[in-house]
């Protein structure tokens, strides 16, 4: 259970860390803003807290003092919270009532701080066991302080969880409300490891053997504070990692159109406005933009060889949409008259006027994944024959 314990807090220590590193890279640009201060704050409580973790797990004493590590780790611990619930202020209230709320939340801090730095030098911290801030061993002194500690952590979850749904519901910018939204879920997780770590005092204090189970507040621990680092950052980054998706997703596509746009491109030469290969992957959006057009103008081409009157197309089974019976009819149609054009057999039953089947090109994502369907269809057909 050491081990497991050891990761958890490795696990937490290095989400820490990266975050910090990463806030600071902004620093440059950022650093007028009180807001990104209180978070660069925030977030080296945060690494303070799980270094002398790791600290108090590797000895029984720090600067030769017995169990200071615990000990300031718990008072970083409460001071992290506190910084976190200014953050939430900054984010989301008023400049005027943010520094009032915010006066409150460090006296409240400050406050937490001396009664458990109090309680730890009456219950004797520094010359005990360092297994009994683990438990409380029994000790009135020792569980007082630990349950102090808890309700230090799990107050602040409370808060924050109750505020993040209204200022997430108040806010106009779209990653900020992401944030507050995870924030919410790393209030959850963390106050869950306030309970299982109540528990295992409690459980502890009465004589109780729950096993594993005592490993469960690490676990959560380290899963609450992977979340609210990420939650911590993501306004700055999710802008770009929705770009990324989506130039992902672009890409997707792209590739999932070139087996339909190579066959008429073969067919229509000249639908090509540039010489394939000209432009970079970076040039995506314009390249997929172009192979739609293209695509669409190799099927115009085709329209005096595709036949009406065809039918008895393999398909998808009944249980299938309608657009992906759809998807199978047209590109079943495309192939016929890819092939009747190199033949050069003209059905008498053509589609040589009108435009495209219902088919709405002004939406260019729909467009975009209604000829994906298209294309997909088409290489099922092709593949089986």
């Amino acid at each position: 259970m050491n081990a497991t314990r050891t990761i958890c807090f490795l696990i937490a220590a290095i989400s820490s860390y990266s975050a910090l590193v990463y806030r600071l890279s902004q620093a440059r640009r950022s650093w007028r803003d009180g807001a990104y201060r209180t978070l660069v704050v925030t977030l080296l409580l945060q690494c303070l807290t799980f270094t002398m973790g790791a600290v108090a797990m590797s000895g029984d004493s720090f600067l030769g003092v017995g169990n200071l590590a615990i000990l300031v780790m718990h008072l970083s611990a409460v001071a992290f919270c506190v910084s976190a619930q200014i953050i939430l202020l900054h984010w989301a209230t008023a400049d005027e009532r943010a520094a009032h709320k915010t006066r409150i939340w460090l006296v409240v801090g400050v406050a937490l701080n001396t009664l458990l730095t109090a309680l730890f030098l009456l219950a004797d911290g520094p010359g005990r066991p360092a297994s009994d801030f683990d438990t409380g061993s029994g000790q009135p002194l020792v569980l007082t302080y630990l349950l102090a500690f808890i309700v230090s952590q799990a107050v602040p979850c409370v808060t924050i969880f109750r505020q993040c749904g209204p200022y997430a519901r108040m806010t106009d910018n779209t990653s900020l409300r992401q944030a507050l939204r995870l924030l919410s879920v790393a209030a959850v997780v963390l106050f869950l490891y306030c309970t299982a770590r109540t528990v295992n005092i409690l459980t502890a204090a009465a004589g109780l053997d729950i096993g594993v189970w005592t490993v469960t507040p690490s676990l959560f621990s380290a899963a609450g504070i992977v979340i609210l680092s990420l939650s911590l950052t993501m306004s700055s980054w999710s802008g770009s990692a929705g770009r990324l998706l989506d130039w992902a997703h672009n890409y997707r596509s792209y590739r999932a159109l070139y087996p339909l746009w190579r066959d008429l491109y073969e067919s229509s030469p000249d639908i090509v406005l540039e010489p394939p290969g000209t432009t970079s992957v970076s040039d995506l959006n314009y390249r997929l933009h172009r192979r739609v057009v293209e695509i669409r103008d190799g099927w115009r081409d085709l329209r005096p060889y595709i036949d009406r009157s065809a039918n008895g197309v393999p398909g998808p089974g009944a249980e299938a949409s309608e657009e992906h019976r759809q998807a199978f009819a047209e590109a079943a149609q495309i192939r016929q008259a890819l092939h009747a054009k190199r033949t050069g057999i003209v059905p008498a039953d053509n589609k040589d006027d009108g435009d495209f089947d219902d088919r709405d090109t002004d939406n260019f994502t729909a467009e975009v994944a209604w000829l994906a369907k298209v294309a997909s269809a088409y290489s099922k057909l092709k593949g089986a024959g």
